[in-house]
């Protein structure tokens, strides 16, 4: 048995397998900037608007740049390795895909079921944070939504789960089924909807690094490290501690990967639009970072809208306000619709496995999309959304995403070892070190998650374990005659 759950699926097969589907293939109408627009799409939402002011607020000061710095630096070991898989293996399963050619069957499954949290739960979370900058614009009209409806019926206090008497949210409801739909029709039609939505938010980002830079204030940035006030207020210790929050906001970036077999090119196109987004929503948020912590003193960006506290404070940019709410809406709607156009290719790649049941395999005749699949995801993702508090659906994304990104590291130094002559278009520098970094850097990150996430994600893992025992590990292509 054990010798099964080992199994790995060769590297030809991993490559060739799931490029049909019934007869029907994905179109492939993704080039490098569309796939580039697609990881912006799914980082700049949550992070840039409201985790840039917590992190700065409650754990580093100014040095909140070095966070950013940090996390990119993380996600930079593990992006070069997803370039590398991509050519490789130029398939829509992403870390599974990788994990199943060279860790094995179990621990594909592994990969694959939490990158249900990180696609799916955190649109989830995305989705409800959605309904603030929501309910936000619309009072700045004049206009008040009924609190029933625009808040989870679950909250989330003491450790416990508590009634509010609100109905469901409404909003992040009518979001999540609205991008759902557009995802069903088309990845041609999502990805241009996407593209226009990404270049839109990062010229309202500019406008609003570009206007604050001018009433900028040096003398708010010293000290840049504020003096340590406990482990992990202040100082070095929280300086670590905000890396490990804005981490968070680089969980997307390798969504290009979950587009594959829809890349023209995609041993080229791969790697440009995984390390180019990365790259991008790195400079975007280092430089808002400096702009909100250079506008106010940062001990006063710990609100759930920090650019909008931010330029509140400066009568100058008040125009900026609306720039800001609409930026966040747009920001957080792009994240949402990347995230659905990535869950079902995940699901459509482990229905091809056998390792789901073959409904999950299916593409729309006339769409080419795994429509199923889609549908199922938009109902999963609203039904959570509609709920559960952005608390609750958070706490498992990061551990999730983080437990791929070793799967991934990993995976380029075993198959560097086992299949050296393999061709390689894009090829990991320093890859020993680089690999190992990555692996290294992630477990740092795991380390500082408490002990209640660990319980909540292994609860998570044995419901992931009982489908695969009771389903996957029967129905498996591998174990299935030839």
């Amino acid at each position: 048995m054990l010798t099964q759950l080992l199994a790995r699926k060769p590297v030809g097969e991993a490559a060739n397998r799931g490029d049909s589907h019934g007869g029907i293939q994905l179109r492939r109408t993704l080039g490098p900037w569309g796939l580039t627009a697609l990881g912006i799409g799914a980082v700049i939402g949550g992070g840039i608007f409201v985790i840039t002011g917590q992190a700065a607020a409650e754990h580093a000061g100014p040095a909140v740049l070095l966070s950013f710095v940090i996390a990119a630096a993380v996600c930079s070991f593990t992006a070069l390795c997803y370039a590398e898989f991509a050519t490789l293996i130029p398939m829509s399963g992403s870390s599974y895909s990788y994990a199943y050619a060279t860790l094995g069957e179990l621990a594909a499954w592994f990969i694959g079921w939490n990158m249900v949290l990180e696609y799916g739960v955190s649109a989830s979370a995305v989705a409800v944070s959605w309904t603030g900058y929501f309910r936000s614009l619309v009072e700045h009209m004049g206009f008040h939504l009924p609190a029933v409806l625009i808040n989870a019926p679950i909250a989330f206090e003491n450790k416990h789960l508590v009634m509010t008497g609100a109905l469901f949210n409404l909003p992040a409801v009518v979001l999540v089924l609205a991008l759902t739909w557009l995802c069903y029709v088309g990845i041609r039609e999502s990805s241009g909807v996407n593209t226009a939505i990404v270049i839109l938010k990062v010229t309202l980002i500019v406008i609003v690094i570009v206007a604050g830079w001018h009433y900028v204030n040096p003398e708010l940035w010293h000290p840049f490290i504020p003096p340590a006030q406990g482990p992990e207020t202040y100082g070095w210790g929280g300086v670590m501690r905000a890396a490990t929050l804005v981490f968070f906001a680089y969980i997307g970036f390798e969504a290009t990967s979950t587009a594959a077999q829809e890349a023209r090119n995609p041993q080229r196109d791969l790697p440009i639009g995984t390390l180019a987004s990365l790259a991008i929503c790195t400079v975007l948020y280092v430089a808002m970072a400096a702009v909100l912590t250079g506008l106010i003193p940062f001990a006063q960006l710990g609100t759930a809208e920090p650019v909008v506290t931010a330029v509140a404070a400066h009568p100058q940019l008040n125009w900026l306000r609306w720039l800001v709410e609409i930026g966040a809406l747009l920001g957080l709607s792009s994240v949402v619709l990347v995230m659905i156009i990535a869950q079902p290719r995940i699901f459509m790649m482990m229905g091809s496995d056998g390792m789901l049941p073959p409904v999950f395999s299916r593409l729309h005749p006339r769409y080419r999309t795994p429509h199923i699949n889609t549908l199922i995801t938009g109902a999963g993702i609203a039904l959570l959304a509609a709920v559960f508090p952005l608390d609750v659906l958070g706490d498992l994304v990061s551990m999730g995403t983080l437990l791929a990104f070793v799967a991934v590291c990993a995976g380029v130094l075993i198959l560097r070892h086992t299949r050296p002559e393999l061709p390689r278009t894009f090829r990991v520098p320093w890859a020993t070190v680089t690999c190992t970094l990555g692996v290294l850097s992630c477990l740092m990150l795991l380390y500082w998650e408490n002990w209640y996430n660990w319980t909540l994600m292994g609860l998570w893992t044995l419901l992931g374990f009982g489908i695969y025992f009771g389903y996957g590990y029967r129905h498996s292509l591998l174990r299935r005659p030839k």
